[in-house]
């Protein structure tokens, strides 16, 4: 076997407490250092090649040309994450070719002047071409090609703008759908209705990338999930649409329009963006463009701000990021904080709790009030603002660590600095709850199905429907705030919807973040602090399958393609960082601190610490939409596995082997 390390080695086994210790304090020292001078962290967040592609579309379609060194630079970028294997580019680090992702590149490459019969841009070109050519990019693509005239509307379904008129009722609403769509679909409901041409200043097109001419195509490639016998109804629903959209009444498509222009308007939020994501921040600015808009309107400067906001500008490289995540980073460094303890990392955490508390949303009602009425708000959002679209993640993930925090201040310190913030989070939370006992990330009961399957959605990731991981964080919540299944319902009905929701290997799917050993660890996690019986089968069949997936050097690691539709078993991958953390928090939460397995992965990580005292991983550990667009959280190898180390050495030098807070 050479030197390829194996689990029966010695070298990967041996560990001692002192230089777990050592560990601990090289890396805790390291991240304190990587705070803000306000006490919170804000680390990158780092999506494929499609954000920065798409940020050099729009500035062409808007004939607002990037400077050449910001230009070169997101070149830079793109050459370099080109797969050496396929040719093209991947929705993850070392995936499988992405047609919509290829395409993108090649079109932003092509802009920005590099040549088609550069080596690399004929390698993508015959890459895309051998796999049936950019017709067979996605919805979302084959819209941005639509506006650049590269393909006529036929090619992209109908989504009118009248939808702003339908009745709450009617089988497509916006309240039926995910936050992430409303915010994407109702600036582009305008785009649609409007069709504005790209101003591409320097004429680039891409017609070498179809095997046919593009108003040839008769039949443009739905989604692979879009099976269901609901396709061929909505595509029969599409074809009419595609006839008689443009005889819809002036007034209604006017009075439509100024509802999607108020919806937007409303939501915009400042510099943060609308939705504070990047393809609704794009389409904000494109829609008042295309009503003719001013550039000096205060709206459009706002909207254009918060898009350049996210543009991550390094020596060499740039990129641009999906959004920014520095209510997750915060929360989940103090977490980490907390578990390595001591006076410096107490106060660090303090720092971290005290940036955090005034950003809980306490005077709007967002979005998800359509569903909730009568539901105080209380929550936090994932991004420096974004009060229509608190979260339910960040918002349990906030509250345990300002109740560990709250629990372990001294009698002279005042106790109640965090019970007014943490009792209107709880009351948000549990009111929140969707109908089946579990939660979502962002709404309640956004259940309806049946939309994955029109032809817009060819995604899949339309909804946000509940799932383990964010069920698992607030059963998380509310036994750590000491409920349990007899004194709260919610929690009773949260607790059975983890048990049913338990795969037969003894896995939990991650929809958050990847995958299984994801969810696994967020569902042992809830189900320990909920007072689960260690030795009861649903513990004792995860602990077995955690065991069984771990890697012959002692790390773990999952593929994205886990996520496949037909899910066949985990998928291994190298270890990382992030995800043996993951595990080792699982396993230690199901009572097997001692446990080999626990011994090992504690080594991979003192192992793989590097000379900062952190970790780096290049691999993409989390999950934006499953099979659509994932994510490298730059700090989850930085804080996870602090996390991990601290733990495993406060369990070993306790008293007790069970960990006594939610996560």
């Amino acid at each position: 076997m050479g030197k390829v390390e194996t689990l029966q080695r010695r070298s990967t086994q041996d560990i001692t407490l002192e230089d777990v210790e050592r560990r601990v304090s090289l890396a805790s020292r390291a991240l304190i250092g990587l705070a803000n001078a306000d006490g919170h962290w804000c680390f990158e967040l780092e999506a494929d090649a499609t954000i920065p592609s798409e940020y050099i579309l729009y500035h062409h379609f808007r004939g607002s040309v990037p400077t050449a060194e910001l230009e070169g630079k997101i070149a830079n970028y793109l050459r370099r994450t080109q797969s050496a294997q396929h040719h093209g580019w991947s929705l993850v680090h070392d995936g499988a070719f992405d047609m919509s992702a290829t395409v993108k590149a090649y079109f932003a490459l092509k802009l920005v002047g590099d040549a088609t019969e550069a080596p690399h841009m004929r390698r993508a070109r015959d890459a895309i071409l051998k796999r049936g050519g950019a017709a067979h990019a996605n919805v979302f693509t084959r819209t941005l090609l639509a506006l650049y005239g590269e393909v006529p509307w036929t090619a992209v379904p109908v989504m009118p703008v009248e939808i702003m008129l339908l009745p709450r009722w009617f089988p497509f609403h916006l309240d039926k759908v995910s936050y992430w769509a409303r915010t994407v679909m109702v600036p582009l409901f305008v785009l649609q209705a409007k069709k504005p041409r790209a101003r591409n200043p320097r004429g680039v097109g891409i017609a070498e990338l179809f095997t046919q001419a593009p108003e040839r195509v008769r039949r443009w490639p739905s989604g692979a999930q879009e099976t269901s016998p609901w396709r061929p109804v909505f595509s029969a629903i599409d074809a009419v649409l595609q006839r008689v959209e443009g005889a819809f009444p002036a007034g209604a498509r006017a009075r439509a329009i100024d509802k999607a222009v108020a919806f937007v308007s409303e939501r915009l939020n400042g510099e943060d963006g609308l939705g504070a994501i990047f393809p609704a921040m794009v389409n904000s600015v494109l829609m008042y463009e295309a009503l003719g808009y001013p550039e000096d309107h205060p709206l459009a400067v706002t909207a254009r701000s918060a898009v350049e906001k996210l543009v991550t500008v390094k020596e060499h490289e740039a990129y641009v990021q999906p959004c920014l995540s520095p209510v997750w980073d915060t929360a989940l460094a103090a977490h980490a904080m907390m578990e390595v303890g001591g006076p410096e990392a107490e106060h660090q955490a303090a720092r971290a709790l005290d940036w955090l508390k005034p950003l809980q949303v306490l005077d709007i009602k967002g979005d998800w009030a359509a569903q909730k009425p009568d539901v105080r708000p209380g929550g936090w959002a994932f991004q420096y603002a974004n009060p229509h679209y608190p979260d339910l993640d960040d918002t349990a993930v906030v509250v345990m660590a300002m109740d560990r925090a709250q629990t372990r201040r001294s009698p002279s310190e005042d106790p109640s600095d965090y019970g007014a913030s943490i009792a209107r989070a709880r009351e948000w939370v549990e009111g929140l709850q969707s109908r089946d006992g579990g939660w979502a990330a962002f709404d309640a009961d956004n259940t309806h199905h049946y939309l994955n399957y029109i032809p817009f959605s060819d995604h899949g990731a339309l909804l946000d429907p509940p799932t383990a991981d964010v069920t698992a964080r607030c059963v998380s919540m509310l036994s750590q705030l000491g409920e349990t299944r007899a004194t709260s319902p919610a929690l009773e009905r949260g607790i059975e919807y983890l048990l049913a929701d338990q795969e037969a290997d003894g896995s939990w799917y991650g929809r958050w973040g990847m995958n299984y050993v994801y969810g696994t660890w967020s569902a042992l996690c809830a189900l320990n602090a909920a007072g689960q019986d260690p030795a009861s089968a649903p513990m004792r069949k995860a602990v077995a399958w955690l065991v069984g997936i771990q890697n012959p050097d002692g790390g773990w690691g999952e593929d994205a393609a886990s996520y496949k539709l037909e899910y066949r078993g985990y998928e291994r991958a190298p270890s990382t960082p992030s995800q043996t953390a993951w595990a080792l928090l699982a396993l230690m939460a199901a009572g097997e601190a001692d446990h080999p397995s626990v011994a090992r992965g504690i080594n991979y990580l003192t192992r793989t610490q590097e000379a900062d005292g952190l970790w780096s991983e290049e691999r993409y550990t989390a999950t934006g939409f499953p099979r659509v667009f994932y994510l490298r959280y730059h700090g989850y190898a930085k804080f996870f596995p602090l996390w991990a180390l601290a733990r495993y050495r406060n369990l070993k030098r306790g008293n007790s082997l069970r960990v006594a807070v939610g996560m």
